[in-house]
C-alpha cells in the first residue's frame, strides 16, 4: 500500500479543510471502502437519471454438494440488463448451460421491464457465443489485455 500527501501550496483552489489530504493507492482495499464508492456513484446515477430500480441478478448451477459449476451475475437498472459474469466449468462447456443461463437472465430482465441487455467479454472468451444469440458487437478495445481485444455487445430484448 502506498500513501501520498497532497499539498497544493494554494489552498484557495481547495474547499476549506482540504489543504492537506492523503491519497491512498492499494491492491487490497477494505470491502467497506469499495462499497462506499459504489454506493456514492449509485446515488449520483440515481439522482441524475431518476432511475432507482437497480436489482442484482444471479443464476447458479450447482452440483449435489453445492459446488458452483456454472453461473451468471449482473444487474438490471434503467431498462437494461448488464451481464457482468458468465462462467461455465470447463467440463460442462458446449452442453448448452451458457445459452440456458443467458436466456434465463434475459427472461428475468424482460419481466423486470428491461428493453436491452449489454455485456462485455474478451476475444479469448468464446466471442462467437454472443452473436449466435442475437447480440451485436458495439465496441472494441484493442490490446486489452495486450494481444487481445475487449469486446462490448448489446441485444434488444423487446422490439
Amino acid at each position: 500500500m502506498s500513501h501520498f500527501s497532497l499539498t497544493t501550496g494554494n489552498s484557495r483552489n481547495l474547499r476549506p479543510g482540504f489543504d492537506d489530504v492523503q491519497i491512498e493507492l492499494t491492491e487490497q482495499p477494505a470491502e467497506q471502502d469499495w462499497q462506499q464508492l459504489e454506493e456514492n456513484i449509485d446515488q449520483f446515477n440515481f439522482q441524475v437519471t431518476g432511475y432507482r430500480d437497480y436489482r442484482p441478478l444471479a443464476i447458479f448451477v450447482r452440483s449435489p454438494d453445492g459446488t458452483i459449476l456454472a453461473g451468471l451475475t449482473g444487474f438490471t437498472w434503467g431498462g437494461t440488463l448488464h451481464v457482468q459474469v458468465l462462467w461455465i466449468e470447463q467440463d460442462m462447456r458446449k452442453q448448452g448451460f451458457g445459452a440456458r443461463l443467458l436466456a434465463l437472465a434475459e427472461q428475468e430482465a424482460i419481466a423486470r421491464g428491461c428493453q436491452q441487455a449489454v455485456l462485455e467479454t474478451h476475444s479469448f472468451q468464446a466471442p462467437a457465443f454472443y452473436p449466435a444469440r442475437g447480440y451485436i458487437l458495439c465496441g472494441v478495445v484493442d490490446n486489452f489485455p495486450v494481444g487481445h481485444q475487449h469486446l462490448f455487445f448489446q441485444k434488444r430484448l423487446i422490439e
